[in-house]
């Protein structure tokens, strides 16, 4: 098991910069985030000099489920370019998810599942002749509208029905979803591919109120062997923006730290 953060939380800064901080923090490497506009260069140069490790991809903003079919189109392009530059940059998952900040069907719920799957089956498709896994990420309601429930993420990858599509579940969001996040873990069982790791308020583990060991428990309960990512940020307004002043980055290093202690405990560590 390794543990990694997230490039997203950390705004704009450059690679370099964010590889930099989780190396001094003692992170094993990170899951970054692709921008649909540009695909970033030099990743492997610059995670190779800081001993640093692509865990995972999260993507942009895009809209696999949009009822204009053009969207859907430029969304699953976009999916298959951040497919191909996993390939070339080592990176094991490729995670996936609706469009974040949209709560609600713009046509029927039944459509937009169906042209969902239908995505998600290409670029499982894609991915598979590459050895490359994708992980369905699941949101909470206030974000997403199609997948927010283990239920919800376990129905969906049955109807994708390709080995290499699974389930990235959320600390965070399950524990706005989940009645409760451990037997959550435990349903999920194998199809559980990546985890991220937040407190119940989003910032370091130990921070909220989230039964960490309990959460740990599962894990080790169905012998999970993939990493954990943790994706913190700073309180404030706006959730999609991750940095909200100049100290914001700072505050998102002390997070990283505390939450690599103490996951290491809960992990290790017996009940």
């Amino acid at each position: 098991m390794l543990f990694g953060a997230c490039t997203w939380i950390f705004g704009d800064e450059p690679l370099e910069k964010i590889a930099r901080r989780c190396a001094a923090i003692g992170l094993d490497g990170i899951e970054l985030f692709v921008n649909a506009r540009e695909i970033p260069r030099n990743v492997s140069e610059i995670l190779e000099r800081y001993d640093l490790r692509v865990l995972s991809l999260t993507p942009d903003n895009v809209d696999l489920c949009h009822p204009d079919a053009r969207t859907r189109q430029d969304a699953l392009d976009y999916y298959f370019r951040l497919v191909d530059f996993a390939v070339g940059i080592g990176a094991p998952i490729v995670s996936c998810h609706g469009y974040v900040g949209r709560v609600r069907a713009l046509a029927s719920y039944a459509e937009e599942w169906n042209w969902m799957l239908d995505a998600a089956r290409q670029i499982a498709e894609r991915a598979a002749q590459a050895n490359v896994r994708v992980a369905m990420e699941l949101l909470n309601r206030y974000e997403a509208h199609l997948l927010n429930t283990v239920d919800d993420g376990l129905r969906f990858v049955r109807e994708v029905n390709a080995p290499n599509a699974g389930l990235l579940l959320d600390a965070y969001h399950m524990n706005i979803e989940e009645a409760n996040p451990a037997d959550a873990i435990q349903r999920a069982g194998d199809k559980l591919f990546l985890f991220h790791a937040a407190d119940s308020n989003r910032q370091a583990v130990g921070r909220g109120h989230t039964d960490f060991r309990a959460v740990a428990n599962a894990l080790r309960g169905i012998e999970y062997c993939g990493d954990i990512v943790f994706e913190c940020t700073v309180p404030g307004p706006d959730p999609f923006t991750a940095i909200k002043d100049t100290d914001s980055r700072e505050q998102v290093e002390e997070f990283l730290r505390e939450s690599l202690v103490r996951m290491k405990e809960y992990v290790t560590s017996s009940k």
